[in-house]
């Protein structure tokens, strides 16, 4: 691939793989316990996003321009979406299954990209009536916008995990660099604290 393309459904394809990469690297090193233990009174957990990722991406990418995936999802109809399924994983569904799946969905997708194009229709069944019928360039920038908001709360997860920060945390300073600016940063708070 070139490194420095000019064709903007590439660059957007490159940007969106460097948000994928980064949401999948947030479980490296971790057991099974933590990438599947919800981590926010809204339960948000690491393999949870991925799944629920690879959940979007899938219907934006194919369901939505009229291509078939290929893949039986047992969480890909109205009553499990209702159940908010896509947003866990159960016990029964591996790691490497789901990160195979998301894997998946970004072959069927970059490949619907790059021949359909980016101003090939797509129709959203989930949103409002005034907005369904749009481009399947739209639906790549909102699914790089979705993948690299997902992305950053997989960063906030991981570091409430075992504090590994973002993919740029270790540029910042070693362990006492940060220590010392989330001191300032708490003492600023301090004095606003009751």
């Amino acid at each position: 691939m070139d490194d420095n393309p000019t064709d903007l459904a590439e660059i957007l394809l490159i940007y969106l793989q460097r948000e994928r990469d980064h949401l999948v690297a947030t479980l490296d090193g971790l057991d099974e316990y933590d990438v599947r233990r919800p981590m926010t009174p809204t339960g948000t957990s690491l393999l949870g996003l991925v799944k629920h990722v690879a959940s979007v991406e899938l219907g934006y990418f194919n369901d939505c321009v009229g291509r078939e995936t290929g893949l039986d999802l047992p969480w890909d109809d109205e009553q499990a979406m209702n159940e908010a399924l896509d947003m866990y994983a159960l016990h029964d569904e591996s790691r490497e299954w789901l990160l195979d799946v998301y894997r998946r969905s970004w072959a069927l997708a970059d490949a619907n990209v790059r021949e359909l194009g980016l101003d090939a229709p797509a129709e959203v069944p989930w949103w409002p009536p005034e907005r369904r019928r749009t481009t399947l360039g739209r639906l790549l920038v909102h699914m790089l916008d979705e993948t690299a908001h997902h992305a950053g709360h997989a960063d906030v997860v991981r570091e409430s995990i075992d504090g590994r920060g973002g993919r740029d945390h270790d540029d910042f300073g070693d362990e006492a660099r940060w220590q010392e600016f989330v001191g300032r940063i708490q003492a600023e708070a301090d004095h606003f604290q009751g």
